[in-house]
């Protein structure tokens, strides 16, 4: 049982408050809220509190002035709370909107959030995200990882993602954008992006439009280049899988090795020619293994927690 009000939760529940107060309150909203209350128990009992002090507010602000009141140093620091609460909410609404929210995961776990707006991140393995809305634009800076966007629309505050030295601008759309140390990927679900390069001295670069399918990969040196994708691909992990087609071996282990449990080594880099195709488990990377050497004649050795692919002839 919560009886203490954190001082976090009061701000974010002086936030919903002004919010639901003050705006249209839309299906999207209403979910965001209800999603916000059920996070922490710490949430319900700050908003009860803030409830409770708001519906006190325009008594004490509105009420006629008493000229002959029999104890006018009572009333008086009634009247100096309820303008500090209105000011403390105002000023907790304003610091929270501005105040960036930040979201990861671990190794092997994903997680989804509902902004705001109703938009809606999906994180995949080991990813991390910074959020941060204001009046003109819905900024998200993606750190590291993979996530999935889908985005609520609203053409006069565009959502915006970077990652890297790329942003990528969208309206109301779905799209995944992964990051690692060595390029930028960006596949388009639904909807319509801009991808541009927000490198000094590129601000007059101009931007790519990408189509429905279309997976612009941007690596760190070198051109970007454009392809498809088959959705359901580029979609996998939120299943807990990982879809191969004709993948080059030592791609395939790098991408089930993002996911945890046992750590897969090719022993001959001569067996990187070799190409895997199939669906698999992210979080059964020993069953990947055990598919890969049954499909190439190959031998797969535990040692403790690595799991070697070898040739059938080597006794490691």
């Amino acid at each position: 049982m919560v009886s203490r009000l954190d001082t976090r939760a009061a701000a974010e529940a002086a936030v919903w408050l002004a919010r639901l107060q003050g705006d249209v309150r839309t299906p999207e909203r209403e979910t965001a809220f209800r999603e916000w209350l059920r996070a922490d128990p710490a949430h319900r009992y700050a908003f009860e509190k803030a409830t409770d002090i708001w519906a006190e507010v325009p008594d004490m602000v509105g009420a006629e002035p008493e000229v002959t009141a029999p104890k006018p140093r009572q009333r008086a620091p009634l009247y100096a709370l309820a303008a500090m609460l209105v000011a403390a909410i105002a000023v907790a609404a304003t610091l929270w909107i501005l105040r960036p929210a930040a979201y990861s995961t671990r190794v092997g776990e994903q997680k989804v959030a509902t902004l705001e707006d109703g938009s809606r991140i999906a994180l995949n393995t080991d990813s991390s995200v910074e959020v941060r809305y204001d009046a003109k634009e819905r900024l998200v800076q993606l750190d590291r990882g993979e996530a999935m966007f889908e985005v609520a629309h609203n053409s006069a505050r565009p959502f915006l993602v970077r990652a890297g030295d790329k942003q990528i601008r969208a309206v109301g759309t779905a799209f995944v954008v992964r990051r690692e140390a060595n390029a930028v990927t960006v596949t388009l679900l639904h909807g319509k992006v801009a991808v541009t390069d927000v490198r000094s001295g590129a601000s007059g670069s101009a931007p790519t439009y990408l189509n429905p399918g279309d997976r612009l990969r941007a690596p760190a040196a070198g051109q970007m280049r454009i392809d498809v994708q088959p959705l359901e691909a580029a979609t996998a992990w939120r299943r807990g899988q990982a879809v191969f087609a004709d993948t080059p071996l030592p791609e395939a282990i790098a991408e089930m090795n993002r996911y945890g449990g046992p750590r897969l080594i090719l022993a001959d880099p001569a067996l990187g020619s070799l190409r895997v195709s199939g669906v698999f488990a992210t979080n059964d990377t020993g069953e990947f293994a055990r598919a890969v050497a049954a499909l190439h004649a190959l031998h797969v050795a535990e040692d403790g927690k690595i799991l070697w692919i070898v040739r059938q002839d080597d006794k490691r």
